[in-house]
This record gives structure tokens, sequence and C-alpha cells, in this order.
């Protein structure tokens, strides 16, 4: 970028006629959308050329330039040689089609679709050497439109010189997705054998973005976990309260024809278990079974959530909530991992009810105070005896 006296030997090539917009420099600068016919004007006569490759030669007006470019101003202000040679700007490096689509973005704060999908990558370079950021951006937009496996590593090495961060992050995304077709690529071999730097700072982003995904996929299925047991402490409740399909308190009569609750598998699963855990022989003799280890956690589970424990209708809601002696005290070393739990199960309520419309919380709390509303009575099976 210098500038040099007017070479008049070489004629300047013919140019598109919509090469600029007739406006003032003031609206140039501020135009983003295109600017209405109205305050169209006839500029004056160009006092600057823009030298491109091939000897292409661009009249422009230094005032618009300089209004839209600091870059380009600072050039334009530059003490020349000698006074009366004429201010040549050379813009080389870059085809001189892109210059052409690059002075009509300063003029018209527009560029064409075609003429992106053509020299997306050159106007992206001249946007950020001469200091431009609405062409910046828009250049970033529509080349991350258009990523390729075999155009993504020569992108992301221009986005990383030209400081275009969202462009960048784009590439580096792309690249982690398709890693194992962009490895078999040209652009891939350069960086291996003059970029090792970048190579590296690929493999740790691909390393990062693997290890997110697993623990967002841990993180998930934890959730799910907690939401499960958040289901069962309903449908525990449910059984306790009202019964099911087999099972139920002693006080209430079993109906024939009970339809199946909201979330029948958990519930037809707990009611088994609640079966055998009434029923277990091992469980009477005091060594207990897995099942009924797993029934008695879900109890305790549930008085660590319950917020009505005086007129509770699960078993032994209040003894759990006793203070224990020192012998419990002491084989209870897994404490912190049990409050953990009952706050994951908590939140998981927290989030369920947040999901639900505004009439099912109204129905819920309504059947809760009904449920509070009927006094306590013992809990038994419907078909065996009640366990004493």
């Amino acid at each position: 970028m210098e500038s040099t006296p007017l070479a008049t030997s070489v004629p300047p090539t013919a140019l598109p006629d919509d090469l600029y917009c007739t406006l003032p420099a003031s609206a140039a600068s501020a135009a983003v959308q295109p600017i209405p016919t109205s305050i169209f004007r006839e500029l004056p006569e160009p006092d600057v050329q823009i030298l491109a490759s091939g000897g292409l030669r661009i009249p422009a007006h230094s005032g618009i330039l300089a209004s839209i470019s600091p870059v380009l101003e600072h050039v334009i202000d530059r003490p020349r040689k000698k006074r009366n040679a004429e201010k040549v700007i050379s813009i080389l490096g870059v085809p001189s089609d892109a210059v052409v689509s690059f002075v009509r973005f300063l003029y018209s704060s527009r560029c064409a679709t075609e003429h992106l999908e053509k020299h997306g990558i050159h106007l992206l370079a001249l946007s950020h050497v001469y200091m431009v950021p609405q062409l910046k951006a828009i250049c970033t937009k529509d080349i991350a439109q258009r990523l390729t496996i075999e155009s993504v590593v020569d992108v992301l090495q221009l986005a990383r010189l030209c400081n275009a961060s969202d462009l960048y992050l784009k590439c580096m995304k792309f690249v982690a997705d398709h890693f194992k077709f962009v490895e078999k690529t040209e652009g891939w071999r350069f960086i291996q054998d003059h970029d090792p730097w970048l190579e590296l700072d690929i493999l740790q982003f691909i390393e990062e973005t693997e290890s997110r995904k697993q623990r967002n996929r841990r993180i998930r299925k934890e959730r799910k976990l907690y939401l499960q047991l958040h289901e069962a402490m309903e449908c525990l409740e449910h059984i306790c309260s009202e019964g099911c399909t087999i099972v139920g308190p002693y006080n209430v009569e079993p109906k024939k024809e009970r339809e199946p609750c909201a979330h029948y598998s958990t519930c037809h699963g707990l009611q088994l278990l609640i079966k055998h855990f009434a029923t277990c022989k091992k469980r009477t003799n005091g060594q207990g079974c897995g099942r009924c280890k797993r029934m008695w956690q879900l109890l305790k589970l549930h008085s660590s959530i319950c917020d009505h424990s005086d007129c509770c209708k699960v078993p032994l809601c209040r003894k759990f909530r006793s203070p224990p002696d020192d012998t419990e005290k002491m084989k209870r070393k897994d404490d912190a991992q049990w409050k953990m739990l009952v706050r994951k199960v908590v939140s998981a309520k927290a989030m369920s009810s947040l999901s639900l419309t505004s009439k099912k919380v109204s129905d819920m709390e309504d059947g809760k105070a009904l449920a509070n509303h009927c006094g306590i009575g013992s809990f038994r099976l419907q078909t065996v005896r009640r366990y004493r």
C-alpha cells in the first residue's frame, strides 16, 4: 500500500457501470442497508486512483474512502514526494475483480451474493487489512455457511490471521465433526508440515470437545436417573394414599376395574417390589436381600424429601426422621453422598414441576391437600398380610 505517482502509460481497464453509488460521503459511511434514491447525487471528479492487479486503475474519491476505512485515510493523508503527483493507492496480492467488489462496497455498503461466493476469502482479507468491520461481518457469515472439507483448513488459517473469532470457532467445530475426512486433505498435510502450533490447537480442541460431549452425556444420564427416582417417589405416595392396580392401603377397597396410572411402568414395578418386601423371608430373619434393601432405600429417600411427614401415609416416614442413635451414626459413612442424592432428587422434582402447565400444577396441589386432609391410615398390601 504505497502512494506512487500515476503512470499514464498504462490505460485504465474498463470498469463496471454500477461500481459505486452516487451518494454523499457521510451517507456512505453510515449506510448498511440500500440507500434511497432520493439522497443520491452526482459525485465530483475522482481525486485518487486505486491500482489493482493486472494494471487495473479504479478512480475513487478520497473523502469516501477515508470516511469508511481509517487505514485508507492514513494512506491518503500521507505526504507525497511531489506536490503535484496524483494519489495512487496500490491494492495488490488479490484478484482485480475482488478489489472492484471491495471498492463497490465502500461506496454502497452492499455486496452481491455472487461476489461473496467468488471472492469471499479475498474480501475478508481486505476488510481486515483496511479495517472495514461491516464487510468483515458479512464475509465471515457467508464463508461460515460455505465451509467444505477441502477448504475448511485454509479458511481456519485465514480466520486466525484476520482475527475472525466467530469464523475460527465455526471452522474448529467443523474440523472436529469431520476430522476423519479433514485429515486426508492437502490442507491438513500442509499444517502438519508448516504449522504445528495450529495442528496442536486443533487436536486440543477436538479432545476438549469429546470430553465435553462425554460430560454432557453423563449429566443427562444422571438427570434421567434423578427424574426416575422422583417419579418413583410420586408413585410411592400414590400407592400408599390411593392404591393402584395390585397394592394399596388397607382401608381403601380395591376397584375391580381400576385404570393404570400415568406412570404405569414405574408404578407397577414399585408395587411388585412392595409385595416382595412384605413377604420376603430373609427380611423377616433380619438378613434381607438386595430387593429389600432397595425398597428400604426408597422409603428412606421418601422420608428425606417428604414435606408433610406428620400426616404422611407412606410407612416408616416418621421413623427415618427420628434422630439416629450412636450406632447408626457410626454406620453412616456415606452420609454426604446420601445428602447429595436427596438434593439432586429434590432439584429434579422442582425442574419437573416447572415443566408442567399451570393447570397441572394446580391439580397436583389440590390432590395433595385432599390426601393430607383424609387423615393417617396404616398401610398394607391388598393381596398379602399386613406387616407388623
